[in-house]
């Protein structure tokens, strides 16, 4: 059994992945298909990907019982002594806006109040 999510990837990848899997959301593909085929299917998705990501997740014989691959994810499958787990780029590898801290109005108040005091 295989699950494979794309987000952002081209009208005829997701067209030629709903010839073997059943689409159950927009970008969500599940379905059971032989070894040979998944792994075309996969070869595919990474060759049609352009600037959108896929990720796949798979049965597989280990202790998690699954196995997780993927292309275009800033996020990378770690194995850690048979478990895989995914890692988060550092934060200052994450391209985007930036976050501001909001400090409530309230709280600038009291803090300024408190340091006039002191003074």
């Amino acid at each position: 059994m295989i699950t494979i999510v794309l987000s952002k990837v081209p009208e005829g990848i997701r067209g030629h992945l709903t010839k073997w899997l059943m689409e159950v959301a927009p970008g969500v593909f599940v379905g059971r298909v032989n070894p040979r085929v998944r792994d075309e299917l996969w070869k595919i998705t990474c060759d049609g990907i352009e600037t959108g990501t896929a990720l796949m997740v798979l049965s597989a014989r280990n202790e998690q019982g699954f196995e997780v691959r993927n292309v275009g994810h800033r996020w990378e499958p770690v194995d850690l002594d048979g478990m895989v787990l995914l890692r988060r780029p550092p934060a200052n590898d994450i391209t985007g806006p930036t976050v501001r801290t909001v400090i409530p109005k309230a709280a600038r108040y009291r803090y300024l109040r408190s340091r006039t005091q002191t003074d």
